[in-house]
């Protein structure tokens, strides 16, 4: 599986949610000028985000986007399930069933085995880490606040 935009850029989006809407939802259009992605292209992501219920949504001049939940409730493997079309490094690495009916080995596969494992390895990395611990390892870097994401 390779991490698209939508994983890559919806990460950078929740974080930085997870700084600056701590005490008040943040436009995305401010997310847009910090993270140097298209208002366009977030409103993609924050929609599935929203519909997963990591975010929350407030309308009005002093409206934007928040975490729903605890950054420390929120893993990276919970964000690319969500925004990713498909969470396996490959095609028949999809299900745990024994035949997956991908390929034309189905059923007498040797090697669907080590997708599935790595598969399962990729997840458990990255159900691993979540937002706050990523903000937690970057507020020991140089990097200024408002390109701390």
């Amino acid at each position: 599986m390779r991490l698209t935009t939508k994983s890559r850029y919806g990460t950078r989006m929740m974080l930085d949610l997870a700084i600056y809407a701590r005490e008040r939802p943040v436009p995305l259009s401010d997310i847009s000028r910090r993270q140097n992605i298209s208002v366009k292209y977030l409103e993609k992501l924050i929609r599935k985000l929203k519909m997963a219920g990591f975010v929350s949504s407030h309308r009005g001049p002093f409206g934007g986007h928040m975490l729903a939940m605890s950054p420390e409730d929120i893993t990276v493997g919970n964000l690319v399930r969500v925004l990713e079309d498909t969470t396996a490094i490959a095609d028949c690495a999809e299900s745990d069933d024994a035949v997956c009916g991908i390929c034309n080995r189905a059923g007498d596969c040797l090697s669907r085995w080590v997708w599935v494992a790595a598969s399962r390895a990729m997840f458990e990395t990255l159900d691993s880490i979540s937002l706050s611990s990523l903000i937690n390892q970057s507020e020991g870097s140089a990097l200024p606040s408002e390109g701390r994401t």
